[in-house]
């Protein structure tokens, strides 16, 4: 990859099974016409549609990843998991499975997470959008179930945790703290509860099979830090990041 355009390559998910990416803000790519400086890959944003899906073709040439071969999600932040065996756009979809090989999947996120997951040895993968209403919801585990129905082994699942808002900076009131455990809450350093969104997706993974050792979690809060698009610090004016996975031809 050239140093354009900016992505975190997962060192667990990137073999000769699989590739992934997770783009970054890349604030350093203006162009006159647009609203949200960078590399905004979200339809569900301020920007025009012309300009995301001129963005997309840009990230795709860079990444080597054919336009029919992707899989996009009209995500709602909810638990609709697909199976697919095609590229396209995916309406109420807020996570993927496939094992066909050449097929991307990919998750918008801006504070929320993306879950990635690949079996190198079975030959599948899978992507969830886990905001808080998603991981409430078991996204995660309900994914790596699907992955199962097509043959993988949670023992031998790779996953990876995108950067996303941090445990200081995911205040929450009562009426979202009560839909996780009391161990992934804090209520005691600070005036109104705060979320570890990362522990608990890993938490997850872990109670569904996952070793721990094969799970990676990037540390980046997109609150604090300006390389990622975030909606709660930007509103409006964010953009949104992508996940991605693909199996590879072989």
């Amino acid at each position: 990859m050239s140093s354009q355009i900016k992505c975190i390559r997962p060192s667990n998910l990137n073999t000769d099974t699989i590739s992934s990416w997770f783009s970054l803000r890349n604030q350093e790519l203006v162009h006159p016409n647009k609203k949200i400086a960078g590399l905004n890959l979200g339809l569900n944003t301020s920007e025009d549609d012309d300009i995301v899906f001129a963005n997309r073709e840009e990230l795709l040439d860079e990444i080597g990843v054919e336009v029919h071969e992707i899989a996009y999600a009209i995500q709602v932040h909810g638990t609709s998991i697909k199976v697919v065996d095609q590229g396209g756009t995916f309406p109420n979809t807020d996570g993927f499975v496939c094992n066909t090989p050449g097929l991307a999947l990919t998750i918008q996120v801006a504070d929320c997470a993306a879950v990635l997951l690949g079996d190198d040895k079975n030959e599948v993968i899978g992507a969830a959008h886990a905001g808080w209403r998603g991981a409430a919801g078991d996204i995660v585990p309900k994914t790596i179930q699907e992955m199962k129905q097509l043959g993988a082994d949670p023992k031998a699942i790779k996953a990876f945790i995108s950067p996303c808002i941090s445990l200081k900076n995911f205040e929450v009131g009562e009426e979202v703290a009560v839909e996780f455990p009391d161990a992934f809450v804090d209520r005691t350093n600070y005036a109104k509860p705060h979320v570890d969104l990362k522990a608990f997706l890993k938490h997850q993974l872990i109670e569904t099979g996952v070793p721990e050792l094969q799970i990676s979690i990037d540390e980046h809060c997109t609150i604090a830090n300006e390389d990622f698009y975030s909606y709660r610090r930007q509103k409006g004016e964010s953009g949104r990041m992508m996940g991605i996975i693909k199996l590879n031809k072989q």
